[in-house]
């Protein structure tokens, strides 16, 4: 069985919407394109020909990728979430200890991972979204990151 693949619902009609335009309006520019070149004759030699089929090719899979994504996702209601814990669709503000500032991180699913988000989209998979997950205001936080440590305490967590 495929990996679960967890969505906002913000995220999975992000998606619908992608597959949607790549079948209905790509998929069509890309075959025009394709025809077009087969016009030219001679495809053992025809650089547009290899460049449409490569297109399609790469199309087609971004379709198959999508496409497995939705029917493998699990969408995280917020009518699910209480709020008081740090999980997938909640925002969460963070007191890092070294800086003395704060930042709010929304926790995501790993494909609607966006670091220029505002606040910034995390994943579940990263190692400060995995650290969060699971934790109440008041917790403090000592996290493993490639650069060292680093020390938050949970100040807020919101829908």
């Amino acid at each position: 069985m495929a990996d679960e693949v967890l969505l906002t619902q913000e995220g999975y009609d992000k998606l619908v919407e992608e597959r949607d335009e790549l079948v209905s309006v790509r998929r069509k520019e890309v075959a025009a394109r394709l025809k077009e070149a087969i016009s030219y004759g001679d495809l053992s030699e025809n650089a547009e020909y290899d460049a449409a089929k490569n297109e399609q090719a790469e199309l087609e899979a971004r379709i198959e990728k999508v496409e497995a994504m939705i029917r493998n996702a699990k969408i995280i209601r917020e009518t699910e979430m209480s709020g008081d814990v740090a999980t997938v669709g909640l925002k969460v503000e963070v007191l890092d200890h070294d800086r003395n500032e704060t930042s709010w991180f929304e926790l995501v699913g790993s494909t609607e991972t966006d670091p220029f988000a505002e606040p910034p989209k995390i994943s579940n998979d990263s190692m400060v979204g995995r650290s969060l997950i699971g934790h109440k205001v008041g917790d403090e936080l000592e996290i493993p990151v490639p650069d060292g440590l680093l020390h938050y305490q949970i100040m807020q967590i919101s829908k």
